[in-house]
Order: structure tokens, then C-alpha cells, then sequence
């Protein structure tokens, strides 16, 4: 306790011997019994109560951090990202879909420039004088085919059943197990 040895305690007895006597000595030594018992009573209730009270500590701060874990857990959604993803793409890809048929509305294509035929060879034909004339034979202008104006509505149904919401097909009834015990 206070690491005092045997021979420290042989002389602290002779002193109290010598100063309070035989006589009184028994009664100061049941006093000091009392009062040490007091004082370690009293530093065993302070301890257990400061431990008590670091316990309460840690248990409230154990059940704030239990608590918010839990809260992280009911609000997290591990689709929320994918699911935000998927509905910008489909938006974006009906946007991008709707904006052709809303912009160019069914009107005749504008006619592509003719194309100029090539000249065609010189055929030498005889005239009356035998001197050969070049005749041109000139073909008339060919005319390109128009474009077809560009049809959107095979693409945007297609694009429209892959982004709708798919529903469950309906599954087919199990057949009970025969119970009967017959067979077949």
C-alpha cells in the first residue's frame, strides 16, 4: 500500500507506545480501524460510481453509433444509382427520339439537282459529199430517285417497349401431389 517494511511499522508502534500509552492505545488503534474502513468505503462507492458513470457513457455513445448504423441501413438502396441511371438513359434516349418526329414533320423531300447525263460519243455519219459529220446522240437528262422521307416510328416503338415497366408473366398452376395413394 504504501510500501512501508516491517521495521518502519515496529517504530511507528513504539512511538505510539511512548506518546499515547498503554492504556489509550487500544482505543486509538479501533479508531483508526474505523476511519481507514470509512475512508475505503467511501473511495470504493467514489470508484464504482465513476465507473458507473463511464459505463453509462459508453453505452450512450454505443447506442447513438448502433442507431445511426441503422438509419445508414433502412435509407440505403443499392439500385438507387442503377435506377437514376437507367431512367436518365431512357428519358434521354425518348427526348432524342421525340425531337426527329416533332421537328420534321411529314413534308415532300426537297428534289435532288439533276444529274447531268455525260456527253455522249460522236457517231461520224456520211453526208451527201461523203465527208463524215459527227452527230452528237444526246441522252436525255437522267433523274435521280427521290429519298424516301426517314420513318421514325419503327424505332421509337422499339425503344418504347425496351424502357416500359416489364410485367411478370403469369406462371403456370403446380399440379398437386395425389394423396390418395393409388397412383397415376
Amino acid at each position: 500500500m504504501f510500501d512501508i517494511s516491517w521495521t518502519e511499522f515496529l517504530l511507528i508502534a513504539v512511538v505510539a507506545l511512548i506518546f499515547i500509552g498503554p492504556k489509550e492505545l487500544p482505543s486509538v488503534l479501533r479508531t483508526m480501524g474505523q476511519w481507514t474502513r470509512r475512508v475505503r468505503s467511501m473511495a470504493s462507492d467514489f470508484q464504482s460510481q465513476f465507473q458507473e458513470a463511464m459505463r453509462e457513457a459508453e453505452m450512450a455513445d454505443l447506442k447513438k453509433h448502433v442507431d445511426d448504423i441503422a438509419h445508414d441501413i433502412k435509407s440505403y438502396d443499392p439500385l438507387k444509382d442503377v435506377r437514376a441511371d437507367v431512367e436518365a438513359a431512357g428519358k434521354d434516349i425518348k427526348s432524342s427520339l421525340e425531337k426527329p418526329l416533332s421537328l420534321t414533320p411529314a413534308r415532300e423531300p426537297t428534289p435532288a439537282p439533276p444529274l447531268e447525263a455525260p456527253a455522249a460519243p460522236a457517231v461520224p455519219a456520211e453526208t451527201g459529199d461523203g465527208v463524215p459529220t459527227a452527230i452528237e446522240q444526246s441522252a436525255a437528262p437522267a433523274s435521280a430517285p427521290a429519298p424516301d422521307p426517314v420513318d421514325y416510328s419503327r424505332e421509337a416503338a422499339a425503344v418504347a417497349a425496351a424502357i416500359a415497366p416489364v410485367a411478370p408473366e403469369p406462371s403456370e398452376p403446380v399440379p398437386k401431389p395425389d394423396t390418395t395413394g393409388h397412383g397415376g
